[in-house]
């Protein structure tokens, strides 16, 4: 299952391949090891995680203002795209370079990426009044730059299921990332390297691994850690950048000595894979009301930057001043989570299936028969 394709293989009957499940495949969608059914706790798992990144960006507008705001979105952006790109990584695993594997990487990913990268400069041109705007393939712009990494980290699963250590080469890599500045911006190359270390370690993760997660002494040991992780995250708010956070910069571009870059990439990677791990504990394994959600996660995530970059350039923030206080933070956080959420169902899915789970059987040759 996990080695190499060979490099002849008998071709199955139609009713024996594996259904073509486009880009929820591509996106990370679970699905069992037994009889292509889907595992609650994964998809309970993204639809969390997809939850708390709309919350993240509700939450940006109001740091400046708010030292308690800031101490959850520190927190919320240490582990809540780890915890997807793992997923990620986790069921990735089975990748290669077969046509099938490649054509629902191209529909899955690349499509995607093309659509919601001109869809995004073309909002902001209009938005933010911006007419100049270009529109670059090579430059992804707000959310979209994580299609952009996966389709690279995809491509590489080859290479990452061969070498001896792969955790610590990624590692060795984002590191060296975190202090290159030369690197530049195409394909957000900073954040496709730095946040290349959780998809390799989600490739080489196991079911057992996941079962020790769900245990109750799991459970029960993450809420002092979330206390503590919260405490820290307060202390430092006044005294840490956010940008940090974002891994889309070396450490020489935040006005830090190069060794800064090093120290900080090791230290967030371990404060990122426990927070990983605690949210992961506390994810339900059981079938519940959102659920079902959990496979629509890549339209919340697309979708949801059109409304949280449209109140930022309509200026919401700055025109009502209550949404600074707790009870407007509060509505704030609730809104996100209800807007993503609307995102992720099944009517949504169906409307707008055609850009983002495009079949597109037309686009691709079909294998020889011999073959």
């Amino acid at each position: 299952m996990f080695s190499a394709a060979p490099t002849s293989r008998r071709v199955l009957p139609p009713t024996a391949r594996a259904p073509d499940r486009g880009p929820a495949v591509a996106a990370g969608t679970v699905r069992t090891g037994g009889g292509g059914g889907r595992d609650a706790f994964f998809d309970n798992a993204k639809y969390l995680a997809i939850v708390l990144v709309a919350m993240g960006h509700s939450w940006e507008p109001l740091t400046g203002q708010s030292r308690a705001a800031g101490a959850l979105y520190l927190t919320v952006y240490t582990f809540h795209m780890p915890a997807f790109i793992v997923i990620s990584g986790y069921f990735s695993r089975s990748f290669d370079l077969r046509p099938d594997r490649l054509q629902r990487l191209v529909t899955g990913v690349v499509v995607p990426y093309v659509v919601f990268e001109t869809a995004y400069t073309l909002f902001a041109r209009r938005a933010a009044h911006d007419p100049d705007m270009p529109v670059s393939l090579l430059d992804p712009w707000y959310l979209t730059w994580f299609l952009a990494a996966l389709f690279v980290w995809r491509l590489t699963t080859p290479l990452w299921r061969i070498v001896r250590w792969p955790v610590p080469l990624a590692l060795a890599v984002a590191v060296l990332a975190s202090v290159s500045p030369e690197i530049g911006s195409d394909l957000d190359m900073q954040r496709l390297l730095q946040f290349l270390p959780f998809f390799v370690l989600g490739l080489n993760l196991r079911p057992e691994h996941f079962a020790l997660l769900r245990r109750r002494e799991a459970r029960i040991a993450a809420v002092p850690v979330f206390v503590c992780a919260l405490t820290l995250a307060y202390w430092a708010v006044p005294r840490m950048t956010a940008t940090w956070f974002y891994h889309r910069e070396s450490a020489q571009e935040l006005g830090a000595p190069w060794w800064a870059g090093v120290v900080m990439t090791l230290a967030m990677f371990g404060c990122s894979l426990v927070l990983v791990a605690c949210f992961l504990a506390w994810v339900p394994d059981r079938r519940t009301w959102f659920t079902v959600l959990g496979a629509g996660t890549l339209y919340g995530y697309l979708l949801h930057g059109f409304l949280t970059k449209g109140t930022r350039f309509a200026g919401w923030f700055d025109d009502h001043p209550w949404l600074h206080s707790p009870p407007g933070e509060i509505a704030v956080s609730l809104t996100a989570a209800a807007a993503v959420t609307a995102l992720c169902t099944p009517p949504v899915r169906r409307a707008l299936r055609c850009v983002v789970e495009p079949r597109m059987a037309w686009a691709f040759r079909r294998e020889p028969a011999g073959r």
